[in-house]
């Protein structure tokens, strides 16, 4: 009698766990739909807007009744694309070094301190990184560069820092149980783990790399206050490194302070249905390569 009730209470609590596994996905999808259609909605009447000045087009001028935002939107995926590279790269040599040859079996002192130092970047306000650029970054740009020193280059160098421990900690959290299950046979044929991760690990986790690049672009193209402090808030379409450019975050929050309603409002919510769009798109086309791998 007793091992039948347990058996009951057990099919009970599995139930009701899975019923709120259920309730917790359709909360989480009808929120996502919910928040996609309210962009939408709200975004229609930027999309009806006629002539040459409307929002799928290249001068933000509203002094003369210019809205267009495709150069806030290159912007964007400029900005996000070059902070990606350096960001993506010093990841994954961040992440085989902390994850390569270990003394007995135990990671050394200085793993330790910067994979602490890792986890507590992820902790770090935007703005903090925004300030430290503005009176380190910026001027030394302007002395070595020229340049007013806020530029498309200061922005992305410092949203790449920005999204270094993103892509460090996914990396790490696919490529470390790849690595343990595969240390048992690397040590027999005399190889170490940095030799596994090069040759056999990293060769096999294309999905992880791509997914790390992934969220590591979205990280940096949803960003706001970096790009707001740094990036030069030019709403034109940049011409070098050294240029102005303004994101579509940046532009939402400079709008946001100025403007209510008009049709400088209604770029808000066509602003933030492209990001979804550039997110969207990156991702779906990344995951169909990581498929392909």
């Amino acid at each position: 009698m007793r091992n039948a009730t347990s058996v009951r209470r057990m099919s009970r609590s599995g139930e009701a766990g899975l019923a709120m596994l259920r309730l917790s996905v359709v909360l989480a999808m009808g929120g996502m739909a919910l928040l996609f259609l309210m962009v939408v909605a709200f975004a229609l009447p930027a999309f009806v807007q006629n002539g040459g000045g409307g929002p799928f087009s290249w001068s933000w001028s509203p002094g003369h009744g210019e809205f267009g935002i495709l150069p806030m939107m290159v912007g964007s995926v400029a900005v996000g694309g070059l902070a990606v590279i350096p960001g993506w790269v010093t990841g994954v040599c961040l992440c085989c070094w902390l994850l390569s040859p270990t003394r007995a079996g135990r990671p050394g002192p200085w793993r330790v301190l910067v994979a602490g130092l890792v986890r507590v970047m992820t902790a770090v306000p935007t703005v903090v990184y925004g300030f430290a650029a503005v009176f380190l970054l910026a001027p030394s740009l302007r002395m070595w560069l020229g340049g007013s020193g806020f530029s498309w280059l200061a922005a992305s160098v410092m949203l790449s820092v920005l999204i270094l421990p993103t892509v460090v900690l996914v990396l790490q959290a696919g490529l470390a149980p790849r690595l343990e299950a595969l240390s048992l046979s690397g040590v027999a044929l005399g190889m170490n783990r940095l030799e596994l991760l090069w040759h056999l690990v990293l060769p096999a986790s294309r999905a992880t790399l791509l997914s790390a690049a992934v969220l590591g672009f979205g990280r940096a193209v949803g960003d706001t206050m970096l790009p707001l402090m740094l990036a030069g808030n030019a709403p034109v379409m940049p011409d070098s490194l050294l240029s102005g450019v303004r994101t579509l975050t940046a532009h939402m929050a400079l709008v946001t302070s100025n403007e209510v309603g008009g049709q400088a409002y209604d770029s808000l919510f066509m602003a933030g249905l492209l990001l979804l769009v550039i997110n969207g798109t990156v991702s779906l086309v990344i995951r169909h390569m990581g498929g392909r791998a």
